[in-house]
């Protein structure tokens, strides 16, 4: 029977027997008992499923991957330590030294740090592209070794929408696959699979969790893209690892994400705790009632900003101002998510000085969790970026992030305008 996304943040993941507890348990163990050397010898050999070491899997953390991938409608999903290593492993398990991958410009900055620094270590260029550019302009910077297309649904902190349609087609021409970073507006307000994405990565640490207590990331494959056409040898050609598997043959649509696992987590080790994926999964319980709250403090806050003297520009997709309104209702039709980022009237100092005035509202460097938070992109999320960078991301010196928490929208206004107001700390 098909569920309401409503219905599978509660339900999906965990389905307990009779007699069985009836909230998913936490299995904080390390190591997994077997009746004979061949059930653990069959598991190193991935002829069966099952845990072996929870560096590579646990039934906590297969708990919260199972909802993650039932509410993004794909057919599985690999948790990571944070969305930075989520990311990482997502791509690796595509490239490596010499292969190239397209990613677009206003990415969050440590993604873009990751993709323009460390992954040009490892040997994997990076051609950071416009969204705004043509179709034509884009297929110009791909290569015969280009892997994937790499973009944020809603960027970071630019909240520019990205035209998912539209860049999975080019992508598709070219038996690329199309990956996208959907924490912003979580799949409660957009799927992009539905759209024609092929693999969805979340820092998870955000709404999925809520509350600010958990770090993690997680991998999403949609199940529908091809991965035996010969572009990607890491999953078509055998593996010796595995004495000569091929991933594609022996796993046919999961050889990305059991590949991700038994290879790229395996050995790099960045797994999330059991205890971490446990508060998350109760975390995304409540996510589709916390998206709709976010959603509708945004919009409001969004428009009280938009008509204060003090403020110079807002960016909010669903404002009827936004560049990208149209593709906002076409992909964001339930809601914005809860991330407003706008201008103070004045330089780099009197910006970070509005901040310094709040009250209510706190510094922190994190977003999208039940409590309201602002940060300054130019000195902090996006510090190490050139300044030709920070405007190619859409990171202005007198930039605000606020994100929008669950409290009372009143009183946050309340807490805006005094700041803004030059209202005495």
């Amino acid at each position: 029977m098909k569920q309401s996304i409503e219905t599978l943040c509660v339900q999906a993941g965990y389905t307990p027997k009779n007699g069985e507890p009836r909230v998913a348990p936490l299995y904080q163990s390390t190591t997994y008992k077997y009746d004979t050397a061949d059930d653990a010898g069959d598991l190193f050999a991935l002829l069966k499923e099952g845990h072996l070491y929870s560096r590579i899997s646990n039934p906590t953390l297969s708990i919260f991957e199972d909802k993650v991938a039932q509410l993004e409608g794909g057919i599985g999903a690999v948790s990571a330590s944070s969305g930075q290593a989520a990311l990482f492993l997502a791509i690796v398990t595509l490239c490596k030294k010499g292969d190239h991958i397209i990613a677009f410009k206003n990415l969050y900055g440590g993604s873009f740090v990751l993709l323009n620094s460390r992954l040009t270590d490892f040997g994997i260029d990076v051609t950071f592209v416009d969204q705004d550019a043509s179709d034509e302009q884009i297929e110009r910077a791909i290569r015969p070794t280009t892997r994937l297309i790499f973009g944020e649904v809603l960027s970071n902190p630019s909240l520019r929408v990205l035209d998912i349609e539209r860049f999975a087609k080019l992508a598709h021409r070219h038996d690329l696959p199309l990956f996208v970073d959907n924490t912003f507006p979580t799949p409660v307000l957009c799927r992009p699979f539905d759209f024609g994405a092929d693999v969805v990565t979340h820092s998870s640490s955000k709404y999925l969790d809520g509350h600010a207590t958990s770090l993690g990331g997680i991998v999403v494959d949609s199940g529908r893209f091809d991965w035996s056409s010969g572009k990607f040898p890491s999953l078509s050609e055998p593996d010796p690892n595995y004495h000569d598997i091929v991933f594609t043959e022996q796993f046919g649509a999961a050889a990305f994400l059991v590949k991700l696992r038994a290879v790229f987590l395996r050995d790099l080790g960045a797994t999330m705790s059991p205890f971490n994926a446990f508060l998350t999964n109760l975390g995304a319980e409540t996510l589709a009632l916390r998206m709709e709250r976010h959603s509708n403090n945004a919009l409001r806050i969004a428009r009280f900003l938009e008509q204060h003297p003090k403020v110079e520009s807002v960016n909010y997709p669903l404002l009827s101002s936004s560049s990208d309104y149209a593709l906002a209702q076409k992909y964001l039709p339930k809601g914005g998510s809860g991330v407003v980022t706008f201008t103070v009237k004045g330089d780099f100092e009197e910006s970070k000085a509005f901040i310094d005035r709040l009250k209510l509202i706190t510094l922190a460097v994190h977003v999208s969790d039940v409590r309201s938070h602002v940060v300054h992109p130019a000195s902090m999320t996006h510090r190490q970026l050139t300044d030709e960078q920070k405007l190619a991301a859409g990171v202005l010196p007198n930039a605000v992030r606020l994100s929008v928490g669950i409290e009372n929208a009143d009183d946050l206004i309340a807490d805006l305008t005094q700041a803004l107001e030059g209202g005495a700390r």
